[in-house]
């Protein structure tokens, strides 16, 4: 099931239009979704390097989660929402992106990455709260969320550049089966 009609018809509402033509709410969405995203992202790398052990060693888990918590928090709403917008924008165009394919797939696992942590780990934090060095899950879970986070980062930057855009054809099989590009036997776009 293809979810390009659908995608298709969002692009083709007023208020996509509008977003995606405006000369300063998408420059100035795009500007909270990129500073939004620095907010999450700082607390979050310093979260997870006291995961793994390499800094603030001597500040409590439980200190740190309810100092970085609400921030953290803050910054990923507001992500959220300005990338929904963004989507909302171009969404054929993010549809059919490699790179927003592998950033959604990132987002997702590192959603599940931190619904595993704050189930489990996090629910014995008691137990390893003041020590320099938590345990080897909590610092796996960290571990994976840093590379996720990075992932996304990048990925998140390359969907701005066309170089697997389905109009640019010919392209390989591989790269349009992953983009869900809809090429016609002569290889036109």
């Amino acid at each position: 099931m293809s979810l390009l009609p659908s995608v298709q018809w969002l692009a083709k509402t007023p208020g996509s239009i509008a977003l995606h033509e405006s000369v300063f709410m998408y420059p100035l969405v795009e500007s909270a979704h990129v500073l939004t995203l620095c907010v999450l992202l700082g607390m979050a790398v310093m979260f997870d390097l006291r995961l793994l052990g390499v800094t603030l060693t001597a500040v409590p888990m439980s200190q740190l989660k309810r100092r970085l918590g609400p921030w953290m928090t803050g910054g990923f709403i507001v992500m959220v929402i300005t990338g929904l917008m963004l989507f909302y924008a171009i969404p054929v165009r993010s549809y059919h992106s490699v790179w927003f394919r592998m950033k959604v797939v990132a987002l997702v696992l590192a959603g599940l990455n931190a619904f595993v942590f704050h189930r489990t780990i996090d629910q014995r934090l008691e137990a390893w709260d003041k020590d320099p060095l938590p345990p080897r899950a909590a610092r796996r879970a960290g571990a994976r969320s840093l590379v996720l986070w990075t992932i996304i980062v990048v990925s998140g930057r390359m969907i701005a550049y066309n170089w697997f855009d389905c109009d640019k054809q010919p392209q390989s099989k591989i790269v349009n089966t992953l983009a869900g590009c809809v090429v016609p036997a002569d290889g036109a776009p």
